[in-house]
């Protein structure tokens, strides 16, 4: 491209990115980890690779090419364009903030980043406000942003203020070094008090929209579950939920897919329960846990269980 160096070049613009393909990516295509290593959408790690901006293994490479374990995936990042976003006076309950990152309590409802048919009111806009400017490694439609939550998910989200923020928390995601646990309320009572669940999850084979266990392309996904509390009479559970991947509503995919769909949810749910009156998956984010990427201090945030959730958990332990 036109005034900026090509890999392998001296550039005044962003710093290299290089990562090693691991064992569990090992088989992907360069711009499935290209964008998952660098928190891109499939569409923009293409267009890098398509400027020559990716070598693989000091080699060019095409969005197609499969990665083997050990190989070295280097990329310079487009030089930052000005965001289109406008900044909005969205209310955010901050857990904690510096000059690095910041942590909130997204509520249920909140979209987190510009998409077709939300072009705005969603979290980054409300950043965008609070913050000024935001780390414009993850694109100019979600700056700052290194993880998601679902819209209808509440609880802890972490956003990134500088490049080398965003780029050492993604690393952190990347390696399945971050600590996270969620609740969930569930069609169904265990017979035993916790699991785990080994299926990879792909797009699904007839709705790209949908995710499955039963896709054409999976990625290896683990989740590990809990059961904190049974309702035997409303045929319910309560559990603690810690996904070892981070896959696109892996959650929600995987409880569906061992007959436990979260109560609320309209894609992979059942029918709505008699007596819930839940407009959303009863899914919240409760804990994040992250070293600090700048001063390398272990850090954890709770999220308070929101007033819809309990106030459906209060109803249930009052029908016993």
């Amino acid at each position: 491209m036109q005034g900026e160096s090509p890999p392998g070049r001296e550039s005044p613009g962003p710093a290299r990115l290089t990562f090693v393909v691991s064992e569990e990516e090992a088989g992907g295509r360069v711009d499935s980890a290209l964008a998952e290593f660098a928190g891109l959408s499939r569409s923009q790690a293409r267009r890098w690779i398509d400027e020559g901006r990716v070598r693989l293994d000091q080699k060019n490479c095409r969005p197609s090419q499969r990665v083997r374990a050990g190989t070295v995936l280097e990329a310079v990042p487009r030089s930052p364009r000005p965001s289109p976003l406008i900044p909005e006076a969205i209310p955010l309950a901050v857990l904690h903030e510096d000059s690095d990152l910041i942590v909130v309590d997204k509520p249920a409802g909140l979209v987190v980043h510009p998409a077709p048919g939300h072009p705005g009111g969603t979290l980054v806009n409300a950043l965008l406000h609070h913050c000024g400017d935001l780390a414009g490694v993850g694109g100019v439609l979600r700056p700052g942003i290194v993880h998601r939550l679902d819209r209808g998910t509440s609880g802890v989200l972490v956003a990134a203020k500088t490049d080398e923020a965003h780029r050492a928390l993604a690393a952190q995601f990347q390696a399945h070094s971050i600590e996270r646990e969620y609740r969930a309320l569930v069609r169904g009572v265990p017979g035993t008090d916790s699991g785990r669940i080994d299926r990879p999850v792909g797009r699904h084979p007839r709705d790209r929209k949908r995710m499955s266990v039963r896709s054409r392309t999976p990625r290896e996904a683990h989740t590990h579950w809990r059961v904190r509390r049974r309702f035997p009479i409303s045929g319910q559970a309560w559990l603690e939920v810690r996904p070892e991947t981070g896959r696109t509503h892996q959650i929600r995919v995987h409880l569906a897919s061992v007959g436990m769909p979260i109560v609320g949810d309209p894609v992979y749910g059942r029918a709505r329960v008699r007596g819930t009156h839940l407009d959303r998956p009863a899914l919240h984010a409760a804990r994040l846990g992250f070293v600090h990427p700048r001063t390398g201090e272990p850090m954890s945030f709770e999220a308070p269980l929101p007033a819809d959730l309990t106030r459906l958990l209060a109803e249930l332990e009052s029908v016993g």
